[in-house]
């Protein structure tokens, strides 16, 4: 099978690029997958598809830009002249822009394979009822917001003409069936990005204890509460503890960190490392002693969870939205706080660098947890969907993949 991916792809700084690097790193491993071919926002730098392990070619086409309004010609021409059999759109509502004509434009994609007769799936990441608009960063105004409500509805019900349209959580399959009435809707776990075959030895480094956060920040991830519940856990407990704050700035809030920065320079071992290519990712979660996810709101399944999981982290969450659900669904565990509370979250830090024991047991649930989808299993249900979707709707175009057991 010769399959089309739409994305952004490292080095993008676009959303969900480093979902999209470890599903090629895994489908290419496919016996069945022939060929990827990989719709790509344009970047500056060459994109990252240097792997070890053995697979299939890649052919990257860069064929759409960020708030480009020609996206949804330029992909469907990228289309036309690769000929995919299959195509994967690794989405969320913004993924095209923050501009709401061009990010609606590119949403359109789907549909347009329907037309073609491409089996295609859509992944989408999030879903607008279960976004706190406010919160993410796209309008506090009430009007506004039934406005983006409405437009969400719309984009939602078009999307939904996909052959499948994939969430990774539950609930949004029940909020989508319940709301739209929706026959195609399919749940796959976000899954784990990388598993090691030898356990973490769920050890801290020595040196200054990390407290480590990751992600982009400055609407609903914003650190300025981590870094004082730090400073107040130092008092109180006397331990030598260093912040990082891993990641950049959401596309919604430009120049956050570097104002964050500015504002605590006179705080001491407090770190902000930029953008962590993939290859340094490893390193930064290895050597943290938690994460923290100083979040005041959620729009989706947590990537930075699943990865903390894997190499077996404790982790200090709210106690809100998706990751409360996360932990009921999937069997992560983790220390709770009240959103919006420093004082809350200083106690959560503090219960875990304190208590050895604690903060081991809730490592290796969370590694566990983590392990029980890995990214290889989760390729293997994106496969058994393409079949599904031929073999009902293209009998004539049987598309032969490989025979996989999901457990």
């Amino acid at each position: 099978m010769k399959l089309a991916i739409v994305t952004a792809y490292p080095p993008s700084k676009v959303t969900l690029n480093e979902y999209a690097y470890h599903l090629v790193k895994h489908f290419r491993q496919k016996k069945s997958v022939t060929e990827i071919v990989l719709l790509t926002d344009k970047t500056e730098g060459k994109k990252d598809i240097t792997f070890i392990e053995e697979g299939c070619k890649i052919i990257v086409k860069e064929c759409w830009e960020f708030n480009s309004y020609l996206n949804i010609i330029n992909v469907t021409k990228a289309i036309n002249n690769t000929q995919p059999d299959a195509v994967l759109f690794n989405l969320q509502f913004m993924k095209f822009g923050d501009k709401k004509i061009a990010a609606a434009l590119g949403l359109l994609l789907p549909i347009v394979c329907k037309f073609k007769r491409i089996p295609n799936i859509v992944l989408l990441h999030n879903i607008l009822e279960e976004v706190d608009l406010g919160s993410a960063g796209f309008t506090s105004n009430k009007l506004l917001q039934k406005v983006y409500g409405f437009i969400g509805t719309t984009l939602t019900k078009i999307i939904l003409q996909a052959d499948t349209v994939v969430v990774t959580m539950q609930k949004y399959v029940d909020v989508l069936e319940k709301k739209y009435n929706a026959k195609n809707v399919s749940l796959i776990p976000h899954g784990t990005f990388e598993v090691s075959k030898d356990k973490p030895d769920f050890s801290i480094k020595n040196g200054p204890l990390q407290i480590m956060t990751f992600g982009k920040f400055g609407t609903y991830k914003k650190v300025e509460s981590l870094i004082e519940a730090v400073e107040k856990v130092r008092k109180t407990a006397g331990l030598n503890l260093e912040v990082v704050i891993a990641g950049t700035d959401n596309p919604n809030a430009p120049g956050y960190l570097a104002r964050v920065q500015e504002d605590y320079k006179h705080v001491p071992q407090l770190r902000f490392t930029g953008y962590v290519e993939e290859h340094d990712v490893s390193k930064l979660f290895k050597e943290s002693a938690i994460v923290v996810f100083p979040y005041t709101s959620t729009t989706g399944s947590s990537g930075v969870l699943h990865q903390a999981g894997s190499y077996g982290k404790a982790v200090v969450m709210p106690d809100l939205g998706d990751l409360a659900l996360l932990v009921k669904d999937e069997g992560y565990q983790g220390e709770f706080f009240e959103p919006n509370s420093i004082e809350s979250l200083a106690f959560a830090i503090e219960v875990l660098v304190t208590n050895g024991a604690y903060r081991l047991n809730i490592a290796k649930a969370n590694y566990k947890a983590a392990t029980a989808y890995p990214m290889e299993k989760i390729t293997n249900m994106y496969l058994n969907k393409f079949n599904q979707i031929s073999s009902k709707n293209m009998p004539q175009k049987t598309i032969i993949l490989e025979s996989v057991t999901i457990d």
